[in-house]
Protein backbone atom coordinates (compact mmCIF):
# COMPACT_ATOMS: atom_id res chain seq x y z
CA UNK A 1 0.00 0.00 0.00
CA UNK A 2 2.49 2.48 -1.24
CA UNK A 3 1.62 6.15 -1.45
CA UNK A 4 0.41 7.49 -4.76
CA UNK A 5 -0.45 4.13 -6.32
CA UNK A 6 -4.17 4.84 -6.49
CA UNK A 7 -6.37 7.85 -6.26
CA UNK A 8 -8.53 7.83 -3.18
CA UNK A 9 -6.15 5.99 -0.85
CA UNK A 10 -6.42 7.79 2.45
CA UNK A 11 -3.93 8.03 5.27
CA UNK A 12 -6.47 6.54 7.66
CA UNK A 13 -7.16 3.44 5.55
CA UNK A 14 -5.79 0.41 7.36
CA UNK A 15 -5.73 -3.26 6.35
CA UNK A 16 -5.93 -6.18 8.79
CA UNK A 17 -4.24 -9.34 7.51
CA UNK A 18 -5.28 -12.56 9.26
CA UNK A 19 -2.65 -15.26 8.72
CA UNK A 20 -3.92 -18.60 9.99
CA UNK A 21 -0.95 -20.98 9.82
CA UNK A 22 -0.08 -24.52 10.75
CA UNK A 23 1.46 -23.81 14.14
CA UNK A 24 0.22 -20.31 14.93
CA UNK A 25 -2.42 -17.75 14.06
CA UNK A 26 -1.07 -14.29 13.35
CA UNK A 27 -2.60 -10.93 12.55
CA UNK A 28 -0.80 -7.91 11.14
CA UNK A 29 -2.26 -4.42 10.84
CA UNK A 30 -0.81 -2.33 8.01
CA UNK A 31 -1.23 1.36 7.27
CA UNK A 32 -1.78 2.91 3.85
CA UNK A 33 1.96 2.90 3.12
CA UNK A 34 2.41 -0.76 4.01
CA UNK A 35 4.04 -0.07 7.36
CA UNK A 36 3.34 -2.54 10.16
CA UNK A 37 1.39 -0.93 13.01
CA UNK A 38 0.46 -3.90 15.16
CA UNK A 39 1.00 -7.65 15.36
CA UNK A 40 -0.70 -10.39 17.29
CA UNK A 41 0.33 -14.05 17.45
CA UNK A 42 -1.16 -17.10 19.12
CA UNK A 43 0.75 -20.39 19.01
CA UNK A 44 -0.99 -23.76 19.28
CA UNK A 45 -0.19 -27.45 19.05
CA UNK A 46 -1.32 -30.21 16.73
CA UNK A 47 -2.26 -33.75 17.71
CA UNK A 48 -1.02 -37.00 16.18
CA UNK A 49 -3.60 -39.71 16.89
CA UNK A 50 -1.86 -42.37 14.78
CA UNK A 51 1.27 -42.77 12.69
CA UNK A 52 1.04 -40.26 9.85
CA UNK A 53 -2.14 -38.63 11.19
CA UNK A 54 -2.08 -34.88 11.96
CA UNK A 55 -5.07 -33.00 13.38
CA UNK A 56 -6.01 -29.61 14.83
CA UNK A 57 -8.89 -28.44 16.99
CA UNK A 58 -11.13 -26.22 14.81
CA UNK A 59 -12.16 -24.18 17.86
CA UNK A 60 -8.49 -23.44 18.54
CA UNK A 61 -8.02 -22.26 14.95
CA UNK A 62 -10.97 -19.91 15.36
CA UNK A 63 -10.14 -18.67 18.86
CA UNK A 64 -6.47 -18.01 18.10
CA UNK A 65 -7.32 -16.16 14.88
CA UNK A 66 -9.78 -13.97 16.75
CA UNK A 67 -7.34 -13.31 19.60
CA UNK A 68 -4.49 -12.48 17.20
CA UNK A 69 -6.67 -10.00 15.29
CA UNK A 70 -7.81 -8.28 18.46
CA UNK A 71 -4.23 -8.11 19.76
CA UNK A 72 -2.95 -6.52 16.55
CA UNK A 73 -5.64 -3.83 16.71
CA UNK A 74 -5.02 -3.24 20.42
CA UNK A 75 -1.24 -2.94 20.03
CA UNK A 76 -1.65 -0.51 17.16
CA UNK A 77 -3.93 1.56 19.41
CA UNK A 78 -6.28 2.45 16.56
CA UNK A 79 -10.04 2.56 16.29
CA UNK A 80 -11.40 -0.50 14.47
CA UNK A 81 -13.51 1.83 12.32
CA UNK A 82 -10.28 2.85 10.56
CA UNK A 83 -9.81 -0.65 9.16
CA UNK A 84 -10.91 -0.52 5.53
CA UNK A 85 -10.72 -4.26 4.85
CA UNK A 86 -9.57 -7.66 6.03
CA UNK A 87 -7.32 -9.97 4.04
CA UNK A 88 -7.13 -13.67 4.92
CA UNK A 89 -4.34 -16.10 4.18
CA UNK A 90 -4.32 -19.63 5.47
CA UNK A 91 -2.58 -22.97 5.71
CA UNK A 92 -3.71 -24.75 2.56
CA UNK A 93 -5.31 -28.18 2.12
CA UNK A 94 -6.24 -28.51 5.81
CA UNK A 95 -9.83 -29.75 5.65
CA UNK A 96 -12.91 -29.28 7.83
CA UNK A 97 -16.52 -30.47 7.88
CA UNK A 98 -19.07 -28.52 9.91
CA UNK A 99 -22.75 -27.99 10.66
CA UNK A 100 -24.22 -25.32 8.35
CA UNK A 101 -26.59 -23.99 11.03
CA UNK A 102 -24.41 -24.04 14.17
CA UNK A 103 -21.01 -23.70 12.42
CA UNK A 104 -19.64 -26.36 14.78
CA UNK A 105 -17.09 -28.74 13.28
CA UNK A 106 -17.97 -32.44 13.31
CA UNK A 107 -14.39 -33.69 13.49
CA UNK A 108 -10.92 -32.27 14.16
CA UNK A 109 -9.40 -30.49 11.17
CA UNK A 110 -7.30 -32.87 9.08
CA UNK A 111 -4.01 -31.03 8.50
CA UNK A 112 -2.28 -30.82 5.13
CA UNK A 113 0.59 -32.94 6.50
CA UNK A 114 -1.77 -35.84 7.27
CA UNK A 115 -1.17 -39.12 5.39
CA UNK A 116 -4.22 -41.20 6.39
CA UNK A 117 -5.57 -41.36 2.83
CA UNK A 118 -2.38 -42.79 1.29
CA UNK A 119 -3.99 -46.14 0.43
CA UNK A 120 -6.93 -44.50 -1.32
CA UNK A 121 -4.54 -42.27 -3.28
CA UNK A 122 -2.54 -45.34 -4.33
CA UNK A 123 -5.75 -47.01 -5.51
CA UNK A 124 -6.63 -43.97 -7.62
CA UNK A 125 -3.19 -44.03 -9.20
CA UNK A 126 -3.43 -47.77 -9.86
CA UNK A 127 -6.79 -47.16 -11.50
CA UNK A 128 -5.10 -44.95 -14.10
CA UNK A 129 -6.84 -41.73 -13.06
CA UNK A 130 -3.78 -39.56 -12.38
CA UNK A 131 -3.12 -38.36 -15.99
CA UNK A 132 -6.65 -36.93 -16.12
CA UNK A 133 -6.15 -35.26 -12.73
CA UNK A 134 -2.83 -33.70 -13.79
CA UNK A 135 -4.30 -32.44 -17.05
CA UNK A 136 -7.23 -30.74 -15.33
CA UNK A 137 -5.70 -29.57 -12.05
CA UNK A 138 -1.89 -29.78 -12.31
CA UNK A 139 -1.90 -31.88 -9.12
CA UNK A 140 -1.43 -35.56 -8.31
CA UNK A 141 -3.13 -38.06 -6.06
CA UNK A 142 -1.43 -37.55 -2.72
CA UNK A 143 -2.84 -37.41 0.83
CA UNK A 144 -1.52 -33.82 0.98
CA UNK A 145 -4.53 -32.43 -0.88
CA UNK A 146 -8.00 -31.76 0.47
CA UNK A 147 -10.26 -33.95 -1.66
CA UNK A 148 -9.33 -37.34 -0.24
CA UNK A 149 -9.42 -35.90 3.29
CA UNK A 150 -12.98 -34.74 2.69
CA UNK A 151 -13.97 -38.15 1.35
CA UNK A 152 -12.51 -39.74 4.50
CA UNK A 153 -14.58 -37.40 6.68
CA UNK A 154 -17.75 -38.22 4.76
CA UNK A 155 -17.03 -41.94 5.13
CA UNK A 156 -16.06 -41.76 8.81
CA UNK A 157 -18.18 -39.15 10.60
CA UNK A 158 -21.52 -40.75 11.58
CA UNK A 159 -24.42 -39.68 9.34
CA UNK A 160 -22.18 -37.28 7.43
CA UNK A 161 -23.22 -38.41 3.96
CA UNK A 162 -26.89 -38.39 4.77
CA UNK A 163 -26.67 -34.96 6.38
CA UNK A 164 -24.64 -33.62 3.46
CA UNK A 165 -27.34 -34.85 1.07
CA UNK A 166 -29.92 -32.92 3.10
CA UNK A 167 -27.85 -29.73 2.86
CA UNK A 168 -27.11 -29.64 6.58
CA UNK A 169 -23.32 -29.58 6.30
CA UNK A 170 -20.59 -27.39 4.86
CA UNK A 171 -17.03 -28.36 3.97
CA UNK A 172 -13.94 -26.47 3.05
CA UNK A 173 -10.47 -25.29 3.85
CA UNK A 174 -9.54 -23.02 6.76
CA UNK A 175 -10.32 -19.80 4.87
CA UNK A 176 -13.90 -20.92 4.24
CA UNK A 177 -14.38 -22.00 7.87
CA UNK A 178 -13.10 -18.64 9.17
CA UNK A 179 -15.21 -16.61 6.72
CA UNK A 180 -18.32 -18.59 7.70
CA UNK A 181 -17.61 -17.78 11.35
CA UNK A 182 -16.64 -14.13 10.75
CA UNK A 183 -19.80 -13.43 8.71
CA UNK A 184 -21.99 -15.51 11.03
CA UNK A 185 -22.98 -17.86 8.25
CA UNK A 186 -23.76 -15.21 5.64
CA UNK A 187 -20.97 -16.19 3.25
CA UNK A 188 -19.98 -19.72 2.26
CA UNK A 189 -17.11 -18.95 -0.11
CA UNK A 190 -13.48 -19.65 -0.91
CA UNK A 191 -10.97 -18.16 -3.31
CA UNK A 192 -9.61 -19.76 -6.46
CA UNK A 193 -6.17 -20.57 -4.97
CA UNK A 194 -7.56 -22.58 -2.08
CA UNK A 195 -10.08 -24.28 -4.36
CA UNK A 196 -7.28 -25.24 -6.73
CA UNK A 197 -5.63 -27.34 -3.99
CA UNK A 198 -8.57 -29.67 -3.39
CA UNK A 199 -8.25 -32.12 -6.35
CA UNK A 200 -11.83 -31.10 -7.15
CA UNK A 201 -11.42 -27.76 -8.94
CA UNK A 202 -10.34 -27.08 -12.51
CA UNK A 203 -8.42 -23.75 -12.44
CA UNK A 204 -8.38 -23.40 -16.23
CA UNK A 205 -12.13 -23.95 -16.68
CA UNK A 206 -12.71 -22.17 -13.33
CA UNK A 207 -15.30 -24.50 -11.82
CA UNK A 208 -15.66 -27.52 -9.57
CA UNK A 209 -15.07 -30.53 -11.82
CA UNK A 210 -18.09 -32.90 -11.81
CA UNK A 211 -16.02 -35.93 -12.90
CA UNK A 212 -13.41 -35.41 -10.18
CA UNK A 213 -16.13 -34.85 -7.56
CA UNK A 214 -17.73 -38.13 -8.64
CA UNK A 215 -14.38 -39.95 -8.62
CA UNK A 216 -13.69 -38.87 -5.04
CA UNK A 217 -17.37 -39.28 -4.07
CA UNK A 218 -17.68 -35.69 -2.84
CA UNK A 219 -21.02 -33.98 -3.60
CA UNK A 220 -20.51 -30.60 -5.25
CA UNK A 221 -23.37 -29.19 -3.16
CA UNK A 222 -21.12 -29.51 -0.11
CA UNK A 223 -18.49 -27.15 -1.57
CA UNK A 224 -18.30 -23.34 -1.32
CA UNK A 225 -18.67 -20.75 -4.07
CA UNK A 226 -15.30 -19.90 -5.65
CA UNK A 227 -14.32 -16.22 -6.03
CA UNK A 228 -11.31 -14.28 -7.30
CA UNK A 229 -8.53 -13.61 -4.78
CA UNK A 230 -9.67 -9.97 -4.53
CA UNK A 231 -13.45 -9.98 -4.19
CA UNK A 232 -16.41 -9.50 -1.85
CA UNK A 233 -16.12 -12.24 0.78
CA UNK A 234 -18.72 -10.66 3.06
CA UNK A 235 -18.41 -8.51 6.16
CA UNK A 236 -16.92 -9.55 9.50
CA UNK A 237 -19.55 -9.00 12.18
CA UNK A 238 -18.78 -6.10 14.55
CA UNK A 239 -18.81 -8.54 17.48
CA UNK A 240 -15.39 -9.84 16.48
CA UNK A 241 -13.23 -6.73 16.05
CA UNK A 242 -15.40 -3.84 17.24
CA UNK A 243 -16.68 -2.68 13.85
CA UNK A 244 -18.10 -4.24 10.69
CA UNK A 245 -15.12 -4.82 8.41
CA UNK A 246 -15.35 -6.02 4.78
CA UNK A 247 -13.35 -9.14 3.89
CA UNK A 248 -11.92 -8.33 0.48
CA UNK A 249 -8.86 -10.51 -0.11
CA UNK A 250 -8.18 -14.25 0.31
CA UNK A 251 -5.35 -16.53 -0.84
CA UNK A 252 -3.63 -19.66 0.38
CA UNK A 253 -0.44 -18.85 2.24
CA UNK A 254 2.03 -19.72 -0.51
CA UNK A 255 0.09 -17.76 -3.12
CA UNK A 256 -0.09 -14.75 -0.81
CA UNK A 257 3.67 -14.99 -0.25
CA UNK A 258 4.30 -14.97 -4.01
CA UNK A 259 2.34 -11.71 -4.19
CA UNK A 260 4.04 -10.30 -1.10
CA UNK A 261 7.43 -11.03 -2.66
CA UNK A 262 6.35 -9.05 -5.75
CA UNK A 263 6.88 -12.09 -7.99
CA UNK A 264 4.33 -10.77 -10.45
CA UNK A 265 6.08 -11.56 -13.72
CA UNK A 266 6.84 -14.93 -15.39
CA UNK A 267 10.10 -16.43 -14.18
CA UNK A 268 10.13 -14.74 -10.76
CA UNK A 269 10.41 -17.20 -7.86
CA UNK A 270 10.03 -17.29 -4.10
CA UNK A 271 10.56 -19.93 -1.44
CA UNK A 272 8.83 -19.80 1.93
CA UNK A 273 10.30 -21.61 4.93
CA UNK A 274 7.57 -22.02 7.50
CA UNK A 275 6.36 -25.34 8.88
CA UNK A 276 7.12 -26.71 5.41
CA UNK A 277 9.07 -25.35 2.46
CA UNK A 278 7.28 -24.12 -0.65
CA UNK A 279 8.84 -22.78 -3.83
CA UNK A 280 6.72 -21.12 -6.52
CA UNK A 281 7.76 -19.79 -9.92
CA UNK A 282 5.37 -17.47 -11.75
CA UNK A 283 4.38 -18.85 -15.18
CA UNK A 284 2.04 -16.03 -16.21
CA UNK A 285 -1.12 -17.14 -18.01
CA UNK A 286 0.37 -20.48 -19.10
CA UNK A 287 -0.88 -23.65 -17.45
CA UNK A 288 2.07 -26.07 -17.67
CA UNK A 289 1.83 -29.51 -16.01
CA UNK A 290 5.19 -30.60 -14.60
CA UNK A 291 7.26 -33.50 -15.88
CA UNK A 292 9.60 -33.41 -12.86
CA UNK A 293 7.41 -34.20 -9.89
CA UNK A 294 6.34 -30.60 -9.30
CA UNK A 295 2.83 -29.20 -9.30
CA UNK A 296 1.19 -26.84 -11.75
CA UNK A 297 -0.92 -24.59 -9.59
CA UNK A 298 -2.91 -21.39 -9.67
CA UNK A 299 -0.71 -18.51 -8.51
CA UNK A 300 -3.62 -16.08 -8.13
CA UNK A 301 -6.75 -14.96 -9.99
CA UNK A 302 -7.93 -11.38 -10.47
CA UNK A 303 -10.81 -10.09 -12.60
CA UNK A 304 -11.45 -13.64 -13.76
CA UNK A 305 -7.93 -13.93 -15.22
CA UNK A 306 -5.79 -16.76 -13.78
CA UNK A 307 -2.02 -16.55 -13.31
CA UNK A 308 -0.31 -19.94 -12.94
CA UNK A 309 2.85 -21.19 -11.24
CA UNK A 310 5.08 -24.21 -10.85
CA UNK A 311 5.25 -25.29 -7.23
CA UNK A 312 7.45 -27.56 -5.23
CA UNK A 313 6.07 -28.56 -1.83
CA UNK A 314 8.21 -29.95 0.99
CA UNK A 315 6.38 -31.07 4.12
CA UNK A 316 9.08 -30.50 6.75
CA UNK A 317 11.15 -27.33 7.20
CA UNK A 318 10.61 -25.21 10.31
CA UNK A 319 8.84 -28.09 12.03
CA UNK A 320 12.20 -29.92 11.99
CA UNK A 321 13.64 -27.10 14.12
CA UNK A 322 10.68 -27.48 16.46
CA UNK A 323 11.47 -31.21 16.62
CA UNK A 324 15.07 -30.42 17.64
CA UNK A 325 13.75 -28.18 20.41
CA UNK A 326 10.66 -29.97 21.71
CA UNK A 327 11.41 -33.66 21.13
CA UNK A 328 15.20 -33.93 21.25
CA UNK A 329 15.97 -31.02 23.57
CA UNK A 330 19.07 -30.09 21.56
CA UNK A 331 18.20 -26.39 21.46
CA UNK A 332 16.25 -24.09 23.75
CA UNK A 333 15.12 -21.74 21.00
CA UNK A 334 14.98 -21.73 17.20
CA UNK A 335 17.58 -18.95 17.21
CA UNK A 336 20.09 -21.37 18.75
CA UNK A 337 20.40 -23.24 15.45
CA UNK A 338 22.53 -20.53 13.83
CA UNK A 339 25.00 -20.53 16.71
CA UNK A 340 25.22 -24.34 16.53
CA UNK A 341 25.95 -24.26 12.78
CA UNK A 342 28.61 -21.58 13.25
CA UNK A 343 30.29 -23.64 15.97
CA UNK A 344 30.59 -26.57 13.56
CA UNK A 345 31.66 -24.30 10.67
CA UNK A 346 29.02 -26.19 8.70
CA UNK A 347 30.76 -29.55 9.17
CA UNK A 348 28.24 -32.23 10.11
CA UNK A 349 30.90 -34.92 10.59
CA UNK A 350 29.30 -36.97 7.84
CA UNK A 351 25.79 -36.88 9.36
CA UNK A 352 22.86 -36.51 6.96
CA UNK A 353 19.29 -36.00 8.22
CA UNK A 354 16.29 -36.80 6.01
CA UNK A 355 13.30 -35.28 7.84
CA UNK A 356 10.62 -37.42 6.19
CA UNK A 357 8.50 -37.45 9.34
CA UNK A 358 5.24 -37.53 7.37
CA UNK A 359 6.56 -38.82 4.07
CA UNK A 360 8.27 -36.89 1.29
CA UNK A 361 6.67 -34.28 -0.94
CA UNK A 362 8.03 -32.94 -4.22
CA UNK A 363 9.72 -34.18 -6.26
CA UNK A 364 9.42 -37.69 -4.70
CA UNK A 365 5.80 -37.88 -3.52
CA UNK A 366 6.43 -40.86 -1.26
CA UNK A 367 3.93 -40.96 1.63
CA UNK A 368 5.58 -44.09 3.06
CA UNK A 369 9.07 -42.61 3.47
CA UNK A 370 10.10 -41.93 7.05
CA UNK A 371 12.79 -39.87 8.76
CA UNK A 372 16.39 -41.00 8.78
CA UNK A 373 19.67 -39.98 10.41
CA UNK A 374 22.68 -41.46 8.60
CA UNK A 375 26.37 -41.31 9.37
CA UNK A 376 26.27 -41.26 13.17
CA UNK A 377 29.46 -42.03 15.05
CA UNK A 378 30.52 -41.87 18.69
CA UNK A 379 32.04 -38.48 17.88
CA UNK A 380 28.78 -36.98 16.58
CA UNK A 381 27.82 -33.89 18.56
CA UNK A 382 24.51 -32.19 19.19
CA UNK A 383 25.72 -29.19 17.16
CA UNK A 384 26.46 -31.44 14.20
CA UNK A 385 22.98 -32.96 14.34
CA UNK A 386 21.45 -29.48 14.46
CA UNK A 387 23.61 -28.38 11.52
CA UNK A 388 22.65 -31.47 9.52
CA UNK A 389 18.96 -30.73 10.11
CA UNK A 390 19.34 -27.18 8.79
CA UNK A 391 21.21 -28.53 5.77
CA UNK A 392 18.41 -31.04 5.18
CA UNK A 393 15.96 -28.19 4.64
CA UNK A 394 18.39 -26.53 2.21
CA UNK A 395 18.88 -29.85 0.39
CA UNK A 396 15.12 -30.17 -0.05
CA UNK A 397 14.97 -26.65 -1.50
CA UNK A 398 17.76 -27.60 -3.91
CA UNK A 399 15.67 -30.58 -5.04
CA UNK A 400 12.88 -28.15 -5.90
CA UNK A 401 14.96 -25.58 -7.77
CA UNK A 402 16.69 -28.34 -9.73
CA UNK A 403 13.34 -29.81 -10.75
CA UNK A 404 12.08 -26.38 -11.85
CA UNK A 405 15.11 -25.90 -14.08
CA UNK A 406 14.56 -29.36 -15.58
CA UNK A 407 10.91 -28.41 -16.21
CA UNK A 408 12.05 -25.48 -18.34
CA UNK A 409 11.69 -22.79 -15.67
CA UNK A 410 15.25 -21.98 -14.55
CA UNK A 411 15.56 -19.52 -11.69
CA UNK A 412 17.77 -16.42 -11.79
CA UNK A 413 17.46 -15.87 -8.04
CA UNK A 414 15.42 -17.13 -5.10
CA UNK A 415 13.49 -14.67 -2.95
CA UNK A 416 13.01 -16.18 0.50
CA UNK A 417 10.75 -15.58 3.47
CA UNK A 418 9.39 -17.34 6.52
CA UNK A 419 10.70 -17.78 10.04
CA UNK A 420 13.81 -19.77 9.11
CA UNK A 421 15.33 -17.07 6.89
CA UNK A 422 16.27 -14.81 9.79
CA UNK A 423 19.17 -17.29 10.10
CA UNK A 424 22.04 -15.90 7.97
CA UNK A 425 23.93 -19.20 7.99
CA UNK A 426 20.90 -21.03 6.67
CA UNK A 427 20.38 -18.48 3.88
CA UNK A 428 24.02 -18.80 2.84
CA UNK A 429 23.70 -22.57 2.84
CA UNK A 430 20.65 -22.24 0.60
CA UNK A 431 22.72 -20.23 -1.87
CA UNK A 432 25.53 -22.80 -1.78
CA UNK A 433 23.34 -25.87 -2.33
CA UNK A 434 20.99 -24.35 -4.92
CA UNK A 435 23.76 -22.46 -6.73
CA UNK A 436 21.48 -19.40 -6.81
CA UNK A 437 21.62 -15.93 -5.29
CA UNK A 438 19.27 -15.92 -2.31
CA UNK A 439 17.51 -12.63 -1.61
CA UNK A 440 15.90 -11.79 1.73
CA UNK A 441 13.48 -8.83 1.88
CA UNK A 442 13.33 -6.21 4.58
CA UNK A 443 9.90 -7.52 5.59
CA UNK A 444 9.81 -11.30 5.83
CA UNK A 445 6.09 -11.30 6.69
CA UNK A 446 5.35 -11.57 2.98
CA UNK A 447 2.39 -13.92 3.42
CA UNK A 448 0.44 -11.38 5.45
CA UNK A 449 1.62 -8.58 3.17
CA UNK A 450 0.25 -10.41 0.13
CA UNK A 451 -3.10 -10.90 1.85
CA UNK A 452 -3.19 -7.20 2.72
CA UNK A 453 -2.45 -6.24 -0.89
CA UNK A 454 -5.28 -8.42 -2.15
CA UNK A 455 -7.66 -6.86 0.37
CA UNK A 456 -6.60 -3.37 -0.72
CA UNK A 457 -7.31 -4.27 -4.35
CA UNK A 458 -10.60 -5.94 -3.43
CA UNK A 459 -11.72 -2.88 -1.46
CA UNK A 460 -10.88 -0.60 -4.39
CA UNK A 461 -8.02 1.18 -2.67
CA UNK A 462 -5.81 0.13 -5.57
CA UNK A 463 -6.61 -0.89 -9.12
CA UNK A 464 -4.04 -3.70 -9.33
CA UNK A 465 -1.12 -5.41 -7.58
CA UNK A 466 1.60 -3.17 -8.97
CA UNK A 467 1.85 -1.50 -5.57
CA UNK A 468 3.53 -4.68 -4.32
CA UNK A 469 6.58 -3.83 -6.41
CA UNK A 470 7.04 -0.62 -4.46
CA UNK A 471 6.52 -2.33 -1.13
CA UNK A 472 9.08 -5.08 -1.67
CA UNK A 473 12.60 -4.05 -0.70
CA UNK A 474 15.76 -6.14 -0.59
CA UNK A 475 17.56 -6.46 2.72
CA UNK A 476 20.36 -8.98 2.10
CA UNK A 477 21.63 -10.92 -0.91
CA UNK A 478 23.55 -14.17 -0.34
CA UNK A 479 25.80 -15.25 -3.22
CA UNK A 480 26.92 -18.88 -3.74
CA UNK A 481 30.65 -19.58 -3.51
CA UNK A 482 30.77 -23.40 -3.43
CA UNK A 483 32.45 -25.08 -6.40
CA UNK A 484 30.30 -27.04 -8.83
CA UNK A 485 32.16 -30.25 -7.94
CA UNK A 486 31.65 -29.80 -4.20
CA UNK A 487 27.96 -29.01 -4.68
CA UNK A 488 27.51 -32.13 -6.81
CA UNK A 489 29.20 -34.27 -4.13
CA UNK A 490 26.97 -32.82 -1.40
CA UNK A 491 23.82 -33.41 -3.45
CA UNK A 492 24.89 -36.98 -4.23
CA UNK A 493 25.27 -37.79 -0.53
CA UNK A 494 21.84 -36.30 0.08
CA UNK A 495 20.29 -38.35 -2.74
CA UNK A 496 21.77 -41.54 -1.27
CA UNK A 497 20.29 -40.78 2.15
CA UNK A 498 16.89 -39.99 0.62
CA UNK A 499 16.90 -43.34 -1.16
CA UNK A 500 17.53 -45.08 2.16
CA UNK A 501 14.64 -43.17 3.78
CA UNK A 502 12.37 -44.29 0.96
CA UNK A 503 13.38 -47.94 1.03
CA UNK A 504 12.33 -48.49 4.64
CA UNK A 505 14.03 -50.53 7.34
Amino acid sequence: MAQGTAAGVREQDLILALDQGTSSSRALLFDAQGQLLGLGQQDFDMTFPEDGWVEQDPEVLWATTLAAGRAAISRAAVAPERIAAIGITNQRETTLLWDAATRQALHPAIVWQDRRTATFCADLKAGGHEPMLAERTGLRFDPYFSGTKLRWLLETVPQARARAARGELRAGTVDTFLIDRLTKGECFVTDATNASRTLLYNPVAQHWDPELCALLDVPESLLPEVLDCAADFGVADPEWFGAPIPIRGVAGDQHAALIGQACLEPGMSKCTFGTGCFALTNLGGTFQPSQQGLLATLAYQLDGEPTFALEGSVFVAGVAVKWLRDKLGLIADAGDTEAAALRTSGDTGGVVVVPAFTGLGAPYWDPDARGLIAGLTLDTTADQLVTATLKAVAFQAADLTGAMAADGAPLAQLRVDGGMVVNDWFCQQLAELTGLPVVRPKMIETTALGAAMLAAVGQGLFSNLDAAREMWQQETRFEPSMSTAQRAAELERWATAVQRARSGL
